[in-house]
Order: C-alpha cells, then structure tokens, then sequence
C-alpha cells in the first residue's frame, strides 16, 4: 500500500517545476502586492500552478481545457494524494484562473466546474492535561544537564507554556515582539492569518514563564523569543524545540506545535467553553472549522457514558 501524503505537501509531479510564465509571474506578484498574502501562501499557489505544469509540459494556461485538469486530478488521486491537498492545489489553480478572467486574459474560469473530492474526516491528535503539564514542567527539569546557556531552557519552557496557555499557531508565535504581551491586562497582541489581528488571554504560569525567561535572556524589546545567536527564532528551529521536549517528557516525537493547538481547544470546551469563545480565540474564520473538536469531545462523552452509566 502506497503512504499517503501528508495533507500539507505539494502534491507536484516529482520532476523539478518549469520556471513560471509570464502569467504565473504576473498572478504571484498580484499575490504579494495587491492581495498581501503571506510568503507560505505564495510558494503553496507557485508549487500548485507548477506541478500542473510539470504534468501537462508545453500545455499554455489558455490552451489547457477541463479534460486537462481532470486528467491531473484523476492523476493526483492515483498517487494517493491526501485529498486536502489535491484540494488546497485547485483551490490555487481556481484562483489563478480567476485572476485571468478579470485581467481579460480568458473568458471562463474552467476550474470551477471541476467536482472537487470529499475531505476525509480527520480528528485532531491532542494531549491530555497530565501530558501537557509533564511537557512544560520538561526544559526546567533537563535545564541544569544541558550545555546550552540557561536562558535557551527559560526560553524554551516559556515557548511551550504560550503554546498552550493561547492556542496560537507556530507562524504567530514566532512574529511575537516584546511589546504584544501585556502583562498587566494578561493579554497577548497576535497577527493571524490574512493580517487579522486578534487579543488572547494569558494564564498566569504563561505569563510567568515568559518573565523568567526574559530576564535571564534579558531580553527588554524586539522579538520576542530569540535564537542562539540572539536573532529572531524560526519556525522550523520551535518545531525542533517541541520535539526535543516531547521526546523528553516521554511522549510522541510525531506531535508538532500544532498538537498544543489542538490540545487548548479540545480542554477548553472540555471544561465548558462555548464554541465561538473558542473560535475567536483560535483565530477561526468560519466556525466549521472549529466544529472539528466537538467531534472528539463528544466522543469522550459517549465513552464515558459507555462506561459509567448502569444501562448505557
């Protein structure tokens, strides 16, 4: 049996993509200028119109046709792409040849009358409470037997207390400066997707962390969590950091920044948070998709109610 992809990677053909057209060129810069998306956006939509390039070679966007697009979809599936990417790539592909139609380089946009697979029903991986507490409590209780200076511990048990105490996403972690955190009001500034911008409160054991960590970093203004060599942290470098305190903490290696994620919105309507608190907090756009945790909390009810009630 074929792996299945992971859902966020670019289902493109493995050989290398052409370099971008004329068209694509002009549709990325539109991307970046006019619609201010961000740089993960536009290398997703780049990989997107690229692998359909890849597929169909020396087919131009206005000489491709509907059964063209099918025969990559149909192409996508064989290979077992997750089906949340085939989707996120003719979600770029749509939008692309939308773009075309109001610059009047083609009269209809063909992708729209593409019928699109169902997503599967995937429900999120969280940890428990005890599992969680076991992972914060990780940097300081490995702090005195590592190498590294004293404030990287700090900083790292600061970045997992945040992780938690906010439900952030890795991308708003990491664009934090010293003057988003309000400790006096217990709040937190946090730049979310499409630059909108939203107020998270911060426990006190967050808020707590965050303060030990700065002043053993000394760290007064600019970003707000800091590589070794005093720049601002990247992505990547955090979702190293996560691993290394999960592995520590004898937990799953596999779970990423995003777990903790999970694991604030499935605790919090848990213990009796309304979905669109919730939504708000998480930065949702639509409440769908903070439907997802419904699903696993009622389904710890049910199990619940399985065990403990005489005549379940």
């Amino acid at each position: 049996m074929k792996a299945r992809r992971h859902p966020s990677a670019t289902p493109a053909n493995s050989k290398a993509s052409p370099a971008p057209d004329l068209f694509t060129r002009q549709f990325l810069l539109h991307l970046e200028a006019e619609k201010n998306s961000s740089p993960h956006t536009v290398t997703s939509y780049r990989s997107a119109l690229g692998s359909f390039q890849t597929f169909r070679p020396g087919v131009t966007w206005k000489a491709a046709s509907v059964d063209d697009f099918r025969a990559f979809l149909f192409h996508l599936m064989k290979k077992d792409t997750a089906r949340s990417s085939i989707r996120l790539t003719f979600s770029a592909l749509r939008s692309f040849y939308q773009y075309l139609v109001i610059r009047n380089h083609i009269i209809t946009n063909i992708i729209k009358s593409i019928d699109m697979p169902k997503l599967e029903k995937q429900i999120p991986k969280f940890l428990t409470p005890n599992q969680v507490e076991n992972l914060v409590k990780t940097p300081e209780s490995h702090e005195k037997t590592q190498q590294a200076p004293e404030w990287q511990a700090a900083r790292d048990g600061a970045i997992l207390e945040l992780f938690y105490s906010t439900g952030m996403r890795r991308a708003e972690l990491v664009a934090l400066d010293v003057r988003d955190l309000d400790p006096i009001s217990e709040t937190v500034r946090v730049m979310g997707k499409g630059s909108k911008e939203r107020i998270c409160p911060v426990g006190a054991p967050a808020l707590e962390s965050v303060s030990r960590y700065r002043q053993k970093a000394g760290v007064h203004a600019g970003p707000l969590f800091l590589n070794k060599s005093r720049q601002r942290i990247s992505s990547r470098s955090v979702g190293l950091i996560v691993k290394k305190h999960l592995v520590a903490a004898g937990l799953p290696a596999d779970f990423s920044p995003h777990k903790l994620r999970h694991s604030f919105a499935t605790h919090m309507l848990d213990n009796g948070a309304d979905l669109r608190s919730v939504q708000e907090l998480l930065g949702h756009a639509n409440l769908s998709t903070t439907q997802i945790y419904t699903h696993v909390t009622a389904d710890r009810i049910k199990r619940a109610y399985g065990t403990a009630h005489p005549r379940a």
